[in-house]
């Protein structure tokens, strides 16, 4: 198993009791000296003093990734994980950043994170955590989510995120709308989608969207 953002060994230590090989990330170097001299007696972790976005998390073989994240880079580490061949990632991570990744659509959380991480992958919101169960406790409530990476639906991921990216770009506005900084209205004018917002569209009719457009223009880079 890859653990990310091991800390002072809290999570670690209960994965060394299911894993035969466990490597811990760990960025801040006081507390990666903490983990060494914790489990010094254990040869089966291994301590990697490193960024976890700068890191090949493929290194150690297409193992299990799992992590309690750092809020500030929860959401990068997920877009990271999701893109690799593992056989799933098991994530702590910020419960309103949690409601995002399996929202439905229509409703409020729903939106271009939801979108980005249903293309790489399957989720699910496990269970929730309360401030209590943390030292000190944080101000806002967690939740354990479990990712499990698929084949992406189609060839072109990233011109597809573009195109979802720009489909979210201003949230109160329309398809049509949105869309008309790119493609001209005899592109999108006419799509039954036109007049609703990103936000009332399901991921697969997305995807159908995408289709249509990547057929008659490709979408500039930005």
């Amino acid at each position: 198993m890859v653990e990310i953002g091991a800390g002072r060994g809290a999570l670690t230590e209960k994965l060394l009791a299911r894993a035969e090989r466990l490597v811990a990330i760990e960025l801040d170097s006081y507390l990666a000296a903490h983990l060494r001299l914790r489990f010094k007696s254990d040869p089966r972790l291994e301590i990697v003093e490193a960024n976890a976005l700068e890191t090949d998390l493929l290194l150690w073989g297409p193992a299990v990734i799992a992590g309690n994240l750092p809020y500030y880079a929860a959401t990068a580490i997920i877009g990271k994980a999701v893109r690799l061949p593992v056989p799933r990632a098991v994530f702590l991570i910020q419960k309103e950043v949690a409601e995002r990744l399996v929202a439905q659509p229509g409703t409020r959380a729903y939106g271009f994170l939801t979108v980005a991480t249903a293309l790489f992958a399957d989720v699910e919101l496990l269970f929730e955590v309360k401030p209590s169960a943390f030292h000190p406790p944080p101000k806002v409530d967690s939740a354990v989510v479990r990712l499990v990476p698929h084949a992406p639906a189609l060839d072109d991921t990233e011109g597809f995120l573009r195109f979802a990216a720009q489909c979210f770009r201003h949230k109160r506005k329309t398809i049509r709308n949105n869309l008309a900084e790119i493609y001209s209205q005899e592109v999108v004018g006419t799509w039954p989608e036109a007049r609703l917002r990103a936000e009332q569209i399901g991921f697969e009719r997305l995807l159908e969207m995408y289709g249509r457009v990547a057929r008659v223009e490709k979408l500039p880079l930005p």
